[in-house]
């Protein structure tokens, strides 16, 4: 594997769990894949990863499989101002620059054009309008940490979980959040007060009775219903990039997306593929892939004059509805770190993550 000045490169025989390494761990969000004369094979985005999962693409495979073998390219003896304008046409945050050649010479990113041109680059009209925390559940679970602590509250290495998921939300330039809150809600009240503590803006839905995981969203009042905002369950702690899961949901125009985890299942017996009884083929002890709720979600505000006032909803029963409509509705893999802290083994796995 090739590694430079400010980007990371992989090689053919690299494969997507190593792309996404390097797309993490690097300023431009970018890897590039080479060949080993240094041809230019291909490069990979965020995006391209989450749709290879989408097509069933294991990410334990071949990085040729997911990558963009078309990536935007300028000459390295261009203008600054033609980079910048390939920028934001588009929408992109890095392009290579080649020589007269073809050959690759360096990367050309946002960040160094001095200006904030993209979408990538944080502003109020390119994130979520607002978010909703449903932060009202018991953690019956958790029993006894949530005994006198709603499960939210609980401790991460000294932050309790609900206080990292506003400043994620606050990363992303979300400053208006609703939390909605039931069991123990003074605990959470008391903590986080109106949210200056914190820079952000933060109401409180409070349900007097249990309303589920969409019916909270009902006692949200004078939004535009143009707007889009995120819902995320307060017991969630991922990095998982909610800036992409923003621009996949607008791209779509989806009245609904679903953030999805890919679960794996051991098949602990040889299982048997057949047509109309005949046996195609026998796999030995096989692991099965499933798109799982992740409990994380990008919502239309327009759907919120549809949830039954004071009715126990569940998120199942919006997307149900929705899809009796045939809304659109999309699937965002997430493909980061992602936990449901649910039971005390998912908290001490959590606490040793950070």
């Amino acid at each position: 594997m090739l590694k430079m000045k400010n980007t990371n490169f992989l090689t053919a025989n690299s494969s997507i769990k190593d792309a996404i390494r390097l797309i993490e761990s690097c300023a431009e969000r970018l890897a590039i894949v080479f060949e080993e004369d240094g041809t230019v094979l291909g490069t990979l985005t965020d995006g391209d990863v989450r749709r290879a999962i989408l097509n069933g693409i294991d990410i334990s495979e071949n990085v040729i499989k997911a990558m963009n073998k078309s990536p935007i390219t300028a000459n390295i003896l261009d203008s600054k101002s033609k980079y910048d304008e390939l920028l934001v046409k588009n929408n992109i945050r890095s392009i290579l620059l080649l020589d007269s050649k073809g050959k690759f010479k360096k990367t050309y990113s946002q960040s160094e054009s001095g200006q904030n041109l993209l979408d990538g680059f944080i502003n109020a009209k390119n994130t979520f309008s607002f978010a909703v925390i449903m932060a009202g559940g018991e953690g019956t679970r958790l029993l006894p940490i949530t005994s006198n602590l709603p499960k939210p509250m609980v401790d991460i290495n000294g932050t309790p979980l609900l206080e990292r998921q506003i400043e994620n939300l606050k990363k992303i330039g979300v400053k208006k959040i609703y939390i909605s809150v039931n069991y123990l809600s003074e605990v959470i009240k008391d903590y986080f007060g109106d949210g200056s503590r914190w820079d952000v803006q933060i109401n409180y839905l409070n349900e007097n009775k249990k309303l589920g995981t969409a019916g909270g969203l009902s006692l949200i009042k004078n939004i535009n219903e143009s707007s889009n905002f995120l819902v995320i369950n307060g017991d969630i702690l991922t990095e998982s990039n909610l800036l992409s899961l923003y621009n996949f949901h607008i791209k779509r125009k989806s009245m609904i997306t679903i953030g999805a985890v890919n679960h794996h299942v051991n098949i602990p017996y040889g299982v048997i593929r057949q047509e109309n009884g005949r046996m195609i083929e026998l796999v030995e002890k096989p692991i099965e892939s499933y798109l799982c709720n992740a409990g994380i979600y990008a919502l239309n505000s327009s759907l919120l004059g549809e949830i039954p006032k004071e009715t126990f909803w569940n998120m199942t029963d919006l997307i149900d509805h929705c899809l009796m409509k045939s809304e659109v509705i999309s699937v965002f893999p997430v493909y980061e770190y992602w936990s449901d802290i649910g039971t005390p083994s998912d908290l001490e796995e959590a606490r040793k993550k950070y």
